[in-house]
């Protein structure tokens, strides 16, 4: 199946929808960093992303260290970021 990567118009009204995201160096993903209040937060919400991602069969590539989580989404049959990128970070929003 192909998925349509996003045109950079898409791709900045999404940065601009959800100013806490940044676009990676190359361009092809969107990085956030997330802080909670200790580990049982930060593991929490990864509890929530991961029932999210296995639903919606898109997985953030994601690093976690006590209270921070490291996330960069990117859609790897887009070459880029999609719609899927979109609705996962939107989605990581509402579970904070």
């Amino acid at each position: 199946m192909t998925i349509a990567r996003l045109t950079d118009a898409e791709r900045d009204a999404l940065l601009a929808e959800l100013p806490e995201w940044h676009l990676r160096e190359d361009g092809l993903a969107i990085v956030r960093t997330f802080r909670f209040a200790d580990f049982s937060e930060a593991w929490a919400f990864m509890n929530r992303v991961a029932l999210y991602a296995e639903k919606a069969d898109h997985h953030p590539e994601w690093f976690n260290v006590y209270n921070r989580v490291e996330v960069t989404l990117t859609t790897h049959d887009a070459n880029g970021l999609s719609l899927r990128d979109a609705a996962m970070a939107r989605a990581m929003e509402s579970f904070v």
